[in-house]
């Protein structure tokens, strides 16, 4: 079934970090995403999943879709999946959030993401959102430009 994600950063100057979680069943650093729910839109899906995964609430970069296959370990073994991953600006990271107990949080520098990342399942969308970078990073710019700090 297809999945859909976010791929959570902010822009600070001419940097971009991405937030990675734990996975639940390996810890490894990954992107959160999830199934979307009956009656749920694409959208809907990605900003529930974003809260409660990681804690973050933002706003969808929807021009830019990286979708890609990724492998899930489950209950039969590893299975291969499709995921549509959103850029998400970050606006407001909470202290408490649902998944909190199950996971943890960790930015890392654009730059450095590959090292952080799941490499077999990340570095494709980590590629594609690099090659969208001066796009991501002019349209990030100009919405935080536009609205108060929130932090």
């Amino acid at each position: 079934m297809h999945r859909v994600g976010i791929i959570p950063f902010d822009t600070k100057a001419d940097q971009i970090a991405l937030l990675f979680v734990t996975s639940q069943t390996r810890g490894r650093w990954i992107l959160p995403k999830g199934k979307r729910k009956p009656g749920e839109s694409q959208m809907e899906a990605c900003h529930r999943e974003g809260f409660e995964e990681a804690g973050v609430r933002g706003e969808i970069l929807e021009d830019f879709p990286c979708t890609v296959v990724i492998g899930k370990q489950g209950k039969n073994g590893k299975q291969d999946i499709v995921v549509t991953y959103y850029p998400f600006l970050v606006n407001k990271q909470e202290d408490d959030w649902p998944e909190k107990e199950r996971r943890q949080r960790h930015w890392a520098l654009i730059e450095d993401a590959p090292k952080v990342a799941y490499k077999e399942d990340f570095l494709a969308v980590i590629e594609q959102f690099q090659a969208l970078r001066p796009w991501i990073k002019e349209i990030a710019q100009n919405r935080k430009s536009a609205q108060p700090d929130k932090r």
